[in-house]
């Protein structure tokens, strides 16, 4: 029973952000769909393990999901007419299977409806990742580090508010799109980025949201070919995608920058991520974030090796980046940079800067560059006690793993130099900061 639960949960990831969709389509009410289709994820969990899994697991959460939708309907008779008549049309007419243009289309109707201007900023990212990712409320609540009980009515506010102002389920006609389109990018990067590094479960890498993601972002540069950073944002996924092959070991392992085999990074990805960015940059406006982390990924993916990497010209763009998009995360990507351009010293002078940011504290990824540079500096002791305390609050048992064993090494080099002594061993960078 344990292996079909996975299975059917696996099977909700991939394929929830296309029932719900379509049934907000059918329906008319994103509240409703989510819910029928989550009553239908429950039956499937009650009839399935007994069962077996359907030959077509998305086509019966939706067949399922449209009945029960008709059933809620149809006890509301009395007081909604409106659904009442919704509910007729969809027992009389039932809905054939929907082309693959037609599910694109809805999925992202489904996101311009999620990110609806009517909408306060994180109410339109926390519905989307819900509803278009399929996270679940605790995932989305820490990776906005509030409660899951805070999360949760932040999204059911939302759901209510797009029913009473009557949100259409479409996609915006042409001469809205750019004003909506902000919006939309960041919930796109944000779903990449749980895909990318996962923040919660046992898995690091998530290439189903990332994938996602890059398909959406596709269909937005369809949509939008003048918008740069539509552009931008699409070369950005998809040279950080070309690494997808080397960034996990076998076991599921984080494998570090350093220690990656280039020779497996996707060249399709890569070419397409390169000329998205050409793509931006040609048409000749402000550069916009999504576009300079676009080049910075461009400098790692056009680099042979890690060695030949050019920090210097990373270093620049995160200056540049920091101007466009000032953040502590920002900050401690620079740093990074910064360690393999100038070296520790300068490194951690960044470092204690991005310290004084109290959104930095609990932060693993900030501990883990702490570590590093520490370690580089022959500050073992130190390197050890920061590692230990970023393992600690690490959200994947991998990221976890990999910073205890980096402590282990750490402690072992103090027993061997002591706590005080100079060590100019490369012991690799740390897992990359999601900025």
């Amino acid at each position: 029973m344990p292996d079909v639960t996975r299975t059917i949960e696996a099977i909700w990831r991939m394929e929830s952000a296309q029932i719900i969709a379509s049934l907000t389509r059918m329906v008319r009410d994103l509240g409703l769909a989510e819910e029928v289709a989550q009553d239908a994820f429950l039956a499937a969990l009650e009839q399935w393990p007994e069962r077996g899994v359907p030959a077509n697991p998305g086509a019966w959460l939706t067949k399922t999901a449209k009945f029960k939708a008709i059933d809620r309907i149809r006890r509301e008779h009395a007081r909604d007419e409106r659904y009442a008549e919704i509910a007729r049309d969809l027992a009389q007419n039932p809905d054939p299977e929907p082309a693959a243009a037609a599910l694109r289309d809805d999925v992202l109707a489904l996101i311009f409806t999620a990110c609806h201007p009517v909408l306060p900023r994180e109410a339109r990212v926390a519905l989307t990742l819900r509803v278009v990712a399929g996270l679940r409320t605790e995932e989305i609540a820490r990776a906005f580090l509030v409660s899951s009980t805070t999360l949760g009515q932040r999204i059911s506010r939302a759901k209510r508010t797009l029913a009473e102002a009557h949100v259409p389920f479409e996609v915006p006609q042409p001469d809205e799109l750019p004003e909506r389109v902000s919006a939309v990018l960041e919930v796109i990067y944000l779903v990449f980025n749980e895909g990318y590094s996962a923040t919660s479960g046992d898995a690091w890498v998530r290439r189903d949201l990332a994938e996602e993601a890059m398909r959406l972002g596709r269909v937005l540069a369809g949509l939008l070919p003048n918008q740069p950073e539509v552009h931008g944002l699409l070369a950005l996924m998809e040279l950080n995608a070309s690494r997808f092959a080397t960034r996990v070991d076998a076991n599921g392992a984080p494998i570090l920058l350093p220690d990656q085999d280039r020779s497996r990074w996707d060249r399709t990805l890569i070419r397409h991520g390169l000329a998205a960015l050409d793509r931006a940059i040609t048409l000749r406006r402000p550069l916009g974030p999504y576009t300079v982390q676009a080049a910075i990924a461009g400098c790692h993916s056009r680099a042979k090796s890690f060695d030949e990497t050019d920090w210097e010209a990373i270093v620049s763009l995160y200056d540049a980046l920091g101007q466009l998009a000032p953040s502590p995360v920002v900050a401690l990507n620079r740093a990074v940079a910064l360690l393999h351009a100038d070296g520790p010293e300068v490194a951690l002078i960044a470092l204690d800067e991005v310290g004084e940011d109290p959104r930095m504290a609990g932060f693993h990824l900030f501990g883990a560059v702490r570590g590093d540079v520490l370690t580089k500096l022959g500050r073992f002791g130190d390197a050890a006690r920061v590692l230990e305390a970023a393992a600690e609050v690490a959200p994947t048992k991998h990221e976890r793993s990999l910073l205890l064993e980096r402590a282990a090494a750490a402690a072992e080099m103090t027993g061997q130099f002591g706590s005080s002594s100079r060590h100019s061993g490369d012991t690799g960078p740390c897992p990359p900061p999601r900025s």
